[in-house]
């Protein structure tokens, strides 16, 4: 079962991890390349920023975003910002959503997201603990993959297992890493099954597309492509 008071307290940290990262760049450093591509890493924490105020729509009902465009176009715009109008931005756009998440609400409700997805309330801040500790990672200032929580990279690997599972384009995949560990995924498209094994930050990079798979191990096949998140 999802604990969302679990999940609050752990982005708090997250988040003051983030937070601290952000504090230490510079206007040149928040102007060069993120890890994402075409993105700097301004586009990254702008990212951030809106992300946190949209998901605080989505916890009080309303849409996430005004549509996709005005999405893309208020990351653009803000991407440019000094480091300390990004940080200021990021620290108050943070506490909003804390704000708008102790706010009296049955968290077993259903919420809609970008692009009409739908989940539980209750999942709602590890979705937003997810945005933070993976575009840290993408920020690339020396916290990687191999940095994050144990307990954190084993739930993303599920949750990202979860949305695979039956996609058209995915054969049905066992994801195995060095302790055992087994999830399952894909089987809508034909061929397989396969079994993907290596450390579990490995198997996250590849499952969220920011490693390419070259330290997994592959049993049955090759290692399947998967489509963009």
């Amino acid at each position: 079962m999802t604990d969302h008071a679990h999940d609050l307290a752990a982005l708090r940290e997250a988040t003051d991890r983030l937070l601290g990262a952000t504090g230490k760049l510079d206007d040149a450093a928040l102007s060069e390349p993120s890890r994402l591509p075409g993105w700097s890493r301004g586009h990254v924490i702008a990212h951030l920023s809106r992300n946190a105020d949209g998901l605080a729509n989505v916890l009080r009902g309303l849409p996430m975003y005004a549509d996709s465009e005005t999405r893309d176009r208020d990351i653009e715009r803000d991407a440019a910002r000094s480091q300390e109008q990004q940080l200021a931005d990021l620290t108050a756009s943070a506490a909003r959503f804390v704000e708008a998440a102790a706010e009296p609400a049955d968290w077993s409700r259903t919420v809609t997201l970008r692009n009409g997805v739908t989940d539980s309330a209750a999942r709602v801040p590890f979705r937003r603990r997810g945005e933070v500790e993976l575009h840290h990672v993408d920020l690339g200032v020396g916290y990687e993959l191999e940095d994050l929580p144990e307990e954190f990279t084993a739930r993303e690997i599920d949750f990202l297992a979860e949305r695979f599972g039956r996609h058209p384009e995915v054969v049905s995949t066992a994801i195995v890493d060095d302790t055992g560990r087994v999830w399952t995924t894909g089987g809508g498209a034909e061929g397989g099954p396969v079994a993907v094994r290596g450390t579990a930050p490995e198997l996250l990079g590849w499952l969220s597309g920011r490693r390419d798979g070259s330290a997994l191990t592959v049993d049955g096949g090759t290692l399947p492509a998967l489509p963009p998140l």
